[in-house]
Formats: structure tokens, C-alpha cells, sequence
């Protein structure tokens, strides 16, 4: 099959790569779209240094195989992280910290940027017919948006500051607009990129204010001390980037102010899909390229690049 692998080095399309076998308690998709993020970049990076394989874990695709037959040609998205659900945290509610956790495109499983991939069938959820798999594809990172829903409290009118006007920030700012009722700040350096979140919230190009929840979706380690000079004390400072490399930041500060620091992974997929299925997310379209032109996606400036397996 087809598909994009990160070699140790980099991104590299392969027209041969072996299809995964699909365990008992696994279904195999057939991939329609698989669009990639910043981690996909960050690991070219090095990001994961361990990590070897098929890239992705943005992904719409078909089930073409499963026990569970009524998934049988249904299109679907799926979670990321498969879990051994006897461990600590699995047992206490805790499946997306599984120790021995592997995550899709990410750690020790090949991931979407292929003609097929075999996830848990558990992990699976069924797109809603009218919802186009351009749009069902956001569905993952949508969900990693709506996670800080799940972990902050957001009394009404509570001020709240995004540090970044790119695409996760974007996701964010629409998922807390939905489903809160914050007063929005958007703090970013682009001043074309912020037009998109005037719907939503203020937007600031010079930091100022103070605010009890700040979010730093920058994707830069050096935005960290911003985020923390915005944050009120006794405040909550969400992290929400990932990237390769190490951030230094005043610990001082955050004990003597009392700051709580929360880091925020992945999310809901139900509620995320039903978002996009109401239209009350508004996203750019994606870029569609073949998979065999993956250093140009790669290099993409668009919103959000994908490959599009249907070719």
C-alpha cells in the first residue's frame, strides 16, 4: 500500500509499505483523507526520537474489515491511543495515560498516512452521514480543543487569553465559544490570521491585561513566560502545544503567584463530531494533496494540509 513513513529523519512516501495485520479486537479502515498537524511536523523534528513509521493520526476513513459487522462500510474517525486496559490508570479512568500506551502516527503504531490502518474497534466513531469527510476530519484535533472543557471550570464571563493565532488556537477559540460562555481574548502576532477570530473573540497583537485562564496554543516555547505574565494569580495557565525540545520557564513565579498549570491532550470525539455535523465551527477548507507528493504537503502554508487516498 501506499504510504507516508517518517524514517529517522524524514518524511518519506513509500508505494510498498506492508498493510497491518488487524487483530481480533481491531477493525481495518480503509483511509480517505489524512491531514496532518504541527506534532506531524514537530516529530521531522525530533519530537519523538523513537518513534519510526507510518505518520498521521488526523484521519476519515471506511471500515473495510471488523467483528463488529454493522461498521462494515461505514465511514469513521478513531481515537489515537490504545490503551492495555489493566494497568493503573486504565482501570482508574485514566485509558489516554495507559502506561503502556501506544498512539497512532505517534508512538510504536503506524499511523493514517497510508491506504489502511487497524485501530481498536472501541476506539472508532461513525461519521454523520451528511457531514463531508473534508470537514469530518478535523473531528481529532476539534476534540483535543473541547478537552479543556473537561479539565476547566469557565464561569460565565470569566476573561480567558489564547497565546497563538494559528490553527489549534482557531480550534479552541470556536470550541470554548460553543460550549462557554468566556469573554475571548486572542493574542497573536499575525494580524491576517486573527481576522478569522473576530467572530469570536478580541483580538491583540500587544499583550495586555490580565486574565484568570490563559492558553498557550502558540506551538513556541518562547511564548511560556507571555503566557505566564498574562495569567492572574491563583489563575490556570492550559498548555496546549507540543514541540520538540526542552522550554525553561521561572518556577519561582508560579509558586509565589500560585499559578495552576494544566496540561491538555486529547479530547471528546461525540461532542467534537456533532459540532462540525451543526456547522458551529467554521474552519478554512483543507488542501488536498496526492500521497505521493508529500514534501509538498509538508511544506504546505495552508490551514491544514492533508493526502487524499481516494486518488
Amino acid at each position: 500500500m501506499r504510504a507516508i513513513i517518517f524514517n529517522g529523519e524524514s518524511a518519506e512516501f513509500i508505494a510498498d509499505y506492508p498493510v497491518s495485520q488487524r487483530q481480533a479486537n481491531e477493525s481495518l479502515i480503509e483511509v480517505q483523507i489524512a491531514a496532518l498537524c504541527s506534532t506531524d511536523r514537530e516529530i521531522l523534528r525530533g519530537y519523538r526520537p523513537d518513534f519510526k513509521g507510518v505518520l498521521g493520526h488526523e484521519f476519515v476513513g471506511i471500515v473495510r474489515e471488523s467483528d463488529t459487522s454493522h461498521l462494515i462500510g461505514q465511514r469513521v474517525v478513531g481515537e489515537i491511543n490504545l490503551s492495555c486496559g489493566t494497568c493503573l490508570y486504565c482501570l482508574s479512568g485514566r485509558a489516554n495515560h495507559c502506561s503502556e500506551r501506544l498512539t497512532l502516527g505517534i508512538n510504536h503504531k503506524d499511523g493514517a498516512c497510508a491506504d489502511f490502518l487497524t485501530l481498536p474497534t472501541e476506539l472508532l466513531h461513525v461519521v454523520p452521514d451528511g457531514l463531508p469527510s473534508e470537514i469530518a476530519v478535523f473531528c481529532e484535533p476539534l476534540a483535543a480543543a473541547l478537552r479543556i472543557t473537561e479539565q476547566v471550570d469557565f464561569p460565565a464571563g470569566v476573561p480567558v487569553a489564547i497565546v497563538g493565532d494559528g490553527r489549534l488556537a482557531l480550534m479552541i477559540c470556536q470550541a470554548l465559544a460553543a460550549s462557554t460562555s468566556a469573554v475571548l481574548t486572542v493574542i497573536g502576532r499575525h494580524p491576517e490570521k486573527l481576522e478569522l477570530f473576530a467572530p469570536w473573540a478580541t483580538t491583540l497583537t500587544k499583550p495586555q491585561g490580565s486574565y484568570e485562564v490563559v492558553i498557550d496554543a502558540s506551538g513556541s516555547p518562547e511564548s511560556l513566560a507571555l503566557s505566564i505574565a498574562l495569567t492572574r494569580s491563583e489563575g490556570t495557565l492550559v498548555m496546549k502545544s507540543t514541540y520538540a525540545g526542552t522550554a525553561s520557564i521561572d518556577m519561582s513565579e508560579v509558586v509565589v503567584r500560585e499559578l495552576r498549570i494544566q496540561g491538555s491532550r486529547c479530547g471528546p470525539f461525540e461532542p467534537a463530531l456533532r459540532l462540525l455535523d451543526e456547522g458551529r465551527v467554521a474552519l478554512p477548507p483543507i488542501e488536498l494533496y496526492a500521497p505521493e507528493d508529500s514534501d509538498a504537503a509538508f511544506a504546505s502554508r495552508a490551514f491544514k494540509a492533508a493526502f487524499d487516498f481516494r486518488r
